[in-house]
């Protein structure tokens, strides 16, 4: 078996990812439909491509769609544990871009629209990447018809 796809797709014997994965993946899909659809009170690509061009991010309308894109398809693929580890890298990303461009000279904390929130769906994220999937996971169905014989945690081990 390709040893890449092995560790992209391995997880741990656990279901701690998964209580991660699930608010999460919520978190990111909702941000992303706001940016990407209007959802949620956001104000769709249009609105949102144009106040990132007012910040500096140009071209405004393909940096919504790039953070749009990220947020929600990368939250329903966390949500379902599908390429966790990659989407999780995409999502770090995106986060540490929020932050840097629009939240960090606010300050800590989310009343003053300060980097708080920013910084714990990077933790999450990394968390993530770090960790994989976990169990009841699309990574961990790919592995077992993938590797008949594979166990959770068992890559980590050499399969």
């Amino acid at each position: 078996m390709n040893t890449l796809i092995s560790k992209t797709l391995s997880s741990p014997v656990s279901f701690a990812p998964l209580a991660l994965r699930v608010p999460a993946g919520i978190i990111f899909m909702a941000h992303g439909a706001q940016k990407l659809f209007g959802w949620f009170g956001g104000y769709g690509l249009e609105g949102t491509g144009k106040w990132m061009a007012s910040i500096g991010l140009e071209p405004g309308y393909l940096m919504a769609m790039m953070a749009g894109g990220a947020e929600f398809f990368g939250g329903l693929f966390i949500l379902l544990g599908l390429l966790t580890r990659p989407t999780a890298l995409v999502l770090a990303v995106t986060m540490v871009v929020a932050i840097v461009t629009v939240h960090l000279d606010k300050g800590l904390f989310i009343s003053n629209g300060g980097y708080e929130f920013g910084l714990a769906l990077l933790a999450m994220s990394v968390s993530l990447l770090v960790s994989g999937a976990g169990r009841l996971s699309v990574d961990s169905l790919l592995m077992k018809k993938m590797h008949p014989h594979y166990k959770a945690g068992a890559a980590r081990q050499g399969l």
